[in-house]
């Protein structure tokens, strides 16, 4: 299991920025880091989770959400066991709690079930 914690989230107006990170750890996570695929979600007030980004294991590519696609980049330090994702000119549709995640080995697209760990959440507020 990876104890997944989020933080940087927090209230803008339209069209400013925010970058969110996420500390990972764990007996096995420090071990097999470079194995996991990363990935954020996010869930609105009455809405399905839905993935955001991810970052496939040992440096592998990424990929977005059609909805945030050329405004976020989501980058990790395995060094620092740290995940990040960069969101610039954010709407206020992309308001919603913002989740970390991590599974072993391939991403397999936006299947949130698929994803052992999740953190807490942080909340963003775009308005």
């Amino acid at each position: 299991h990876v104890q997944l914690v989020e933080s940087g989230g927090g209230s803008v107006q339209a069209g400013g920025s925010l970058r969110l990170s996420c500390a990972a750890s764990g007996t096995v996570y420090d071990r097999y880091r470079s194995t996991y695929c990363m990935a954020w979600f996010r869930q609105a007030p009455g809405e399905e989770r839905e993935g955001v980004a991810s970052i496939r294991p040992e440096g592998g590519g990424t990929v977005y959400a059609d909805a945030v696609k050329g405004r976020s980049t989501i980058s990790q330090d395995i060094s620092k066991n740290m995940l990040y994702l960069q969101m610039n000119s954010l709407k206020p549709e992309d308001t919603a709690m913002y989740y970390c995640a991590a599974k072993r080995w391939e991403c397999h697209g936006f299947n949130a079930g698929a994803f052992r760990s999740w953190g807490q959440g942080t909340q963003v507020t775009v308005s």
